[in-house]
């Protein structure tokens, strides 16, 4: 194995600044409230047996605060006090301080892939049906796979559990529930080993534990630490464990495994934490904030990250007032690490809580004692607010906005409401010689009061509404055809151009309809996807504007399913279209106004635009979070329900299979003549999608495809919006019908909406449609970095 050994003079020219102070400190300690609290608190989990004994460590700005060691060390066969140097079996850190190091460091040098499949580097592992899944969803626990290996029959051996994790099988579909699982890490072990050509003890001892100075830390600590090591309990030979390790699979594996067997005291745990604060001696910062900050599915409820726990059932060690954007891990045996950037504090708890018979849980004394900390340090976490939801609800692979902004009663204004608040000022009336305004919109132009723009705008002083321009579906938005003509407003007088119809020239404002409108005013409610028309309108408006010279004003709107997930493939370069204007992927998470700023200057159109933006809306705002009244923006867009469902089954609608137009729910239901309702539902509901259920169906359709045929398939429950990938449903849909009916699923069409030829080759492929959807992260990633030049809240 080769490997740079990155700074290590620079590394340690550092260490005396950058390594805890372990002894009494010489420079000024931070304000605190005292420790009297916390050595109460230690103290009485003592005396009422909690744990035999412990060591706290407390780190705050780059110091030990607080270093002190309770009880007894061993009970039984002999008694003996409790030291701060004392060796701990840390059992289930081991997967934080040793596997999740070596894995990020192997990801840093780029030998490692995060969303590459665990087959593509170990190929036996693609036994039993786990060659889809990645690195990633074992580091998140989203592999599917069962928590434990068998323990029930004897088995000895390293090689032996190799064995058995090849063969093992997943007990849910990769990528749709968290279930911490110990096979996970013991595979990744055995993925550093692979690719390291080391053993995994070797590999943390060279590479993450000498760097940072961590002399006592390892797995199988030699005979002469036995003294100092806090024994945990008695085996089945009625042995007690004391340099051992615990968990019985790692024993069986031999001591050293990738999810437990390794041994270190606070003070060595206290290097590594100051390292994830501070340090780059082992990782990057970058690489530190990644596995730092939420990588599970975007919908998934528990929050973690690579190796550390964030949010889950698992975190109570952070206490009730330590922030979500901080992180931790626990281990089995008593032993906890709390770790917040936010405040710049880490919290360890070393207990052999399982001794000597097993114990009492610590889950309590590990959540007291975080929130002690808090009062202790008389930390201010209110005052970090925002960095903590930059760090955990703005963080682009996971998206987790929504699961903490999703339920707010908000009170927004939209662009007209403010343009009114203004007085129209934005638009530089002038009473001598009102400007005459060309306005975009239909009938969900509405204001607070229920007014239209067209009237609002008509009556304003100092403009004189000139004309109107109206998008597919017409002014009233009941139209559903190509054949819409010019018209007149009977409000207003008002001449309405029609900009939709059959080819691209029906579809653009003409310069004569243009020559005596002196600015151009957009107000339409858009869906929230690139292939509702809607945003093509704004997109040949922009264009206009530019080539007359005018000014353009849009009037921003809420993006209804939220502007906190962006999901979807991106749309090839080329494939540009009146449903897909440009490189967006399905869900892009913009509003109409930011849409006007990407589309003016990454489509170098350079309209003198001018945004005016919203009052009240938040990222993670649905549409009814924002007090508006819901307007169907289309006649076949009747409910937020159905608006959430449209990126996954409008975008497969192409194909031959209805989507429920001609019906009470459409895009709540799918079907065809030749589906069999219930054998699709089974086959769906089995793919464990979150967020959806599925309901056998038949239905009639009135109109639109299959019109007045009976057609069978499926009822879609939405059971959490905040789950669902809709994209990725809709993969999900196309796939299951091609496997099930590939003799009558037409799949080539496709690709009109969804305008990703490598997604749809995937499809055909018979490709794993969580795969699939892994397999669109990077385009998002960077188009997540455009699009954060034009975000407006």
């Amino acid at each position: 194995m080769t490997r740079c050994l990155r700074n290590i003079p620079r590394a340690l020219a550092l260490a005396a600044i950058l390594l805890p102070n372990l002894c009494a400190q010489t420079t000024s300690a931070p304000p605190t409230r005292g420790f009297a609290s916390i050595d109460a608190l230690m103290q009485d989990a003592v005396a009422k047996g909690t744990v035999p004994g412990a060591v706290v460590l407390i780190g705050h700005n780059g110091h030990v605060v607080y270093r002190k060691a309770f009880g007894s060390r061993s009970l039984e066969p002999t008694r003996e006090p409790m030291t701060v140097d004392t060796i701990f079996d840390l059992a289930s850190l081991t997967k934080c301080i040793a596997t999740t190091s070596a894995v990020m460091e192997l990801v840093q040098q780029g030998r490692i892939r995060l969303n590459a499949t665990v087959a593509s580097y170990i190929p036996e592992f693609a036994q039993n049906g786990k060659e889809d899944i990645t690195v990633r969803e074992l580091m998140t626990h989203y592999s599917g796979l069962a928590p434990d290996l068998d323990l029930k029959a004897p088995w000895q051996g390293r090689d032996t559990a190799y064995t058995m994790v090849m063969q093992s099988r997943p007990a849910n579909p990769p990528g749709t529930r968290f279930v911490y699982s110990d096979i996970n890490y013991e595979t990744l072990g055995f993925l550093v080993e692979k690719i390291s050509g080391l053993s995994l003890d070797d590999y943390t001892a060279r590479y993450v534990f000498a760097p940072l100075g961590m002399k006592e830390t390892r797995f199988l600590p030699p005979s002469s630490w036995i003294p100092r090591i806090a024994p945990t309990q008695y085996d089945e030979q009625n042995h007690m464990l004391r340099g051992v390790a615990h968990d019985p699979t790692a024993r069986r594996m031999g001591g050293v495994a990738g999810h437990a067997g390794l041994f270190s005291t606070a003070d060595d745990l206290s290097r590594f934490a100051e390292e994830l604060l501070h340090g780059t001696r082992i990782l990057n910062r970058a690489i530190i904030e990644k596995m730092s900050t939420p990588q599970q599915p975007a919908t998934g409820p528990a929050l973690r990250g690579l190796g550390w726990d964030i949010d889950s059932p698992f975190s109570t060690n952070r206490g009730e007032l330590l922030p979500v954007g901080s992180y931790g891990h626990t281990g089995f045996t008593g032993t906890s690490l709390w770790i917040d950037p936010i405040t710049d504090t880490y919290v360890i708890l070393l207990a052999n809580g399982v001794h000597p018979r097993g114990g009492h849980p610590v889950t309590d004394l590990r959540g007291r004692l975080a929130t002690t900390v808090v009062d202790a340090l008389n930390l201010t976490v209110a005052q970090a607010e925002n960095y903590r939801l930059a760090r955990n609800t703005g963080y682009n692979e996971s998206l987790m906005a929504a699961h903490r902004l999703f339920s707010r009663n908000g009170d927004v204004k939209v662009g007209i409401d403010v343009l009114e608040d203004h007085s129209f000022s934005d638009l530089h009336p002038e009473t001598a010689h009102p400007v005459r305004i060309g306005l975009i919109t239909n009938h969900t132009g509405i204001d607070a009061h229920g007014q239209r723009t067209a009237d609002v705008v008509a009556h304003a002083p100092g403009l004189q509404l000139a004309a109107l321009f109206t998008p597919e579906h017409g002014i009233a938005g009941k139209l559903d055809t190509t054949q819409i003509g010019n018209s007149r407003d009977e409000a207003t007088g008002a001449v309405i151009y029609s900009v939709y119809g059959e080819g691209d020239a029906k579809r653009r404002p003409t310069a004569e309809e243009l020559a005596t409108i002196d600015a151009l005013v957009y107000d339409i409610q858009d869906i929230g996807v690139p292939f509702y028309t809607y945003e093509s309108t704004l997109g040949y408006f922009l264009e206009a504007a530019a080539k007359s010279n005018k000014p353009i004003y849009v009037l921003d709107r809420p993006n209804p399913i939220g502007g906190a997930y962006v999901q979807g493939p991106v749309a090839d370069a080329g494939h540009e279209s009146f449903v897909g204007y440009t490189q967006t992927p399905i869900r892009h998470g913009m509003t109409i106004g930011e849409l006007a700023r990407l589309f003016n200057s990454e489509r170098g159109i350079n309209a003198k635009l001018t945004v005016i933006p919203m009052q009240g809306w938040q990222r993670g705002d649905w549409f009814d979070s924002t007090a508006r009244t819901w307007i169907n923006p289309s006649p076949n867009m009747r409910s937020l329900t159905e608006a959430s469902l449209y990126p996954g089954i409008g975008m497969i609608e192409g194909t031959n299979i209805s989507v429920g137009r001609g019906t009470d729910t459409p895009f709540e239901l799918i079907g065809a003549p030749w589906i069999e309702a219930s054998v699709l539902a089974r086959y769906l509901n089995a793919r464990e999608i979150p967020g959806v259920r599925f309901v056998p169906i038949q239905f009639t359709p009135n109109d639109s495809k299959y019109a007045n045929q009976l057609c069978s398939g499926v009822n879609i429950l939405l059971t959490d919006r905040n789950s669902l990938d809709a994209p990725e449903l809709g993969v999900e849909i196309t796939s299951a019908l091609q496997h099930l009916y590939p003799n009558d699923y037409k799949i080539a069409a496709l690709d009109t909406l969804m305008r990703s030829k490598s997604t749809l080759n995937a499809i055909t492929s018979g490709a794993d449609p969580r795969r699939i959807a892994m397999d669109w992260d990077d385009a998002l990633s960077a188009f997540q970095i455009t699009r954060a030049k034009y975000l407006l809240y």
